[in-house]
């Protein structure tokens, strides 16, 4: 059974850094574009980050530019998400997501495989 399961949220103050992890039972990880959603109560699920198969291709929304950082090792079968400069904003429940393709996916729909999620809370 293929699974994403994300590690490392949690609770932490303004300013704060958490990395999250997401381990995939999945065989074709390493040639699989993955991505970082979130949503927060009430609001629709919101595209993070993604990174193509390789690693050399990333991108971000406006909102994180600058502060989150995904990376993926593929020998491990594991994507993070670094966040630093933590706001009260970015509490939400994050999700993992793998695409059947190589190049990076913005676009929810486009993901074929999710994780359970994990919570972040900034507190303020």
């Amino acid at each position: 059974q293929v699974q994403l399961v994300e590690l490392g949220g949690g609770l932490v103050q303004t300013g704060g850094s958490l990395t999250l992890s997401c381990g995939a039972s999945v065989r074709t990880f390493r040639s699989r574009a993955m991505g970082w959603f979130r949503q927060a109560p009430g609001k629709d699920r919101e595209f993070v980050a993604t990174i193509n198969w390789s690693g050399a291709s990333t991108y971000y929304p406006d909102s994180v530019k600058g502060r989150f950082t995904i990376s993926r090792d593929n020998a491990n079968n594991t994507v993070y998400l670094q966040m630093n400069s933590l706001k009260p904003e970015d509490t939400a429940v994050y999700y993992c997501a793998a695409a059947p393709t190589h190049s990076i996916v913005v676009v929810s729909k486009d993901y074929d495989l999710w994780g359970q999620g994990t919570q972040v809370t900034v507190s303020s």
